[in-house]
């Protein structure tokens, strides 16, 4: 069993009605986002406490089996200006132990400001504290999925197989 990290546009050729896990990892926490089955919608699914390496790898993977993922993409926390801190690489050496246990393909994904983005809407909508730190870490998730998600819908066949290779 391998899986491999590769780029967003991969998932185009993914199994028809096949969900997306988001995730957004951190140093306590995993929060997890689903996507429908159309990839159209991100949806904050739950949180996982982590304990060490190999039992969240188990908990992530149980549940992308229940839910027939087809894909994980996950949240590439950089430094406002695009360089690599401690954080990433805490995230690439996540997926580097989780390679070797899953068959499922992965992506990561730029997470800048999803936290700070998620913070500020339950601000917005006046969520106490305590429910801000209980559902903050799967929104964040959601949040960074989705764009996946919109950035996936909107390549078409011909920017997929574009000249370089890069996306925005």
């Amino acid at each position: 069993m391998t899986s491999a990290v590769v780029p967003l546009e991969a998932f185009v050729d993914l199994p028809a009605h096949a969900r997306l896990l988001g995730l957004d990892l951190g140093s306590k926490t995993i929060g997890l986002a689903l996507s429908d089955v159309e990839r159209q919608i991100a949806t904050p699914l739950e949180t996982i406490q982590r304990v060490k390496f190999g039992l969240d790898a188990a908990a992530l993977l149980k549940i992308a089996g229940k839910h027939q993922v087809a894909g994980l993409v996950i949240g590439l926390p950089l430094n406002m200006d695009g360089t690599e801190g401690p954080r990433v690489q805490s995230t690439r050496a996540f997926v580097r132990n989780l390679v070797p246990l899953t068959d499922l393909p992965i992506v990561f994904w730029d997470e800048r400001m999803s936290t700070l983005a998620v913070t500020r809407t339950l601000l917005y909508a006046d969520a106490s504290r305590a429910k801000r730190a209980a559902v903050v870490d799967k929104m964040a998730a959601a949040y960074i999925l989705q764009g996946a998600l919109d950035r996936l819908g909107r390549l078409g066949p011909q920017e997929a197989e574009g000249e370089d290779g890069q996306y925005d």
